[in-house]
């Protein structure tokens, strides 16, 4: 869940821009509403591409102190495709109380649409604070890394896509 959803807004809307990327991954907006704690439904929009796809995000099971939450959800195929949606299952889990570190951690699978197969994924949050997180995530082909600052109902970030080409993002929720 991003900073701007945990503000409490139930709609979210989302851009990333990375200049020396595809057309579809070039320019990237989303809008999203949480229709549940549990389930987000939404759309994304390419505009240099000109794709439109659907977003869905489920909790299925709740992470505790002593499991891991279990997450399903689609989106566009990673970045760096041309074409194609992504559909997948993670498990996610605070390692807070375990290790007394401020990280997060998932894995799981991706099936993509565009090469029609199944990857491994995973990624690793670290929080330095409410505001600072750094994200490593890898999609199954490559490793992106974010970091993001978040201020109330808003959050900026520095994308480095697959091929370390400089982006941004920003997020609102209402």
């Amino acid at each position: 869940m991003s900073g701007a959803e945990q503000a409490g807004g139930k709609w979210t809307f989302g851009m990333r821009v990375i200049p020396n990327q595809i057309s579809r991954a070039r320019w990237r907006n989303t809008l999203t509403y949480r229709l549940h704690p549990r389930l987000m439904l939404g759309i994304e929009y390419n505009p240099l591409a000109t794709k439109v796809s659907p977003l869905a995000n489920v909790i299925a099971l709740m992470e505790t102190a002593r499991r891991p939450g279990v997450i399903f959800g689609t989106s566009s195929d990673r970045i760096g495709t041309p074409h194609g949606q992504s559909f997948y299952g993670t498990l996610s889990k605070s390692l807070r109380e375990w290790t007394r570190l401020p990280l997060e951690v998932y894995a799981g699978a991706a099936f993509g649409t565009y090469d029609d197969r199944v990857r491994p994924i995973g990624g690793l949050n670290v929080l330095f604070n409410e505001r600072w997180v750094a994200t490593a995530l890898f999609d199954g082909v490559r490793v992106h890394t974010l970091l993001n600052y978040r201020t109330g109902r808003h959050e900026v970030g520095l994308v480095l896509d697959r091929s370390w080409n400089p982006g941004m993002s920003y997020s609102v929720s209402f």
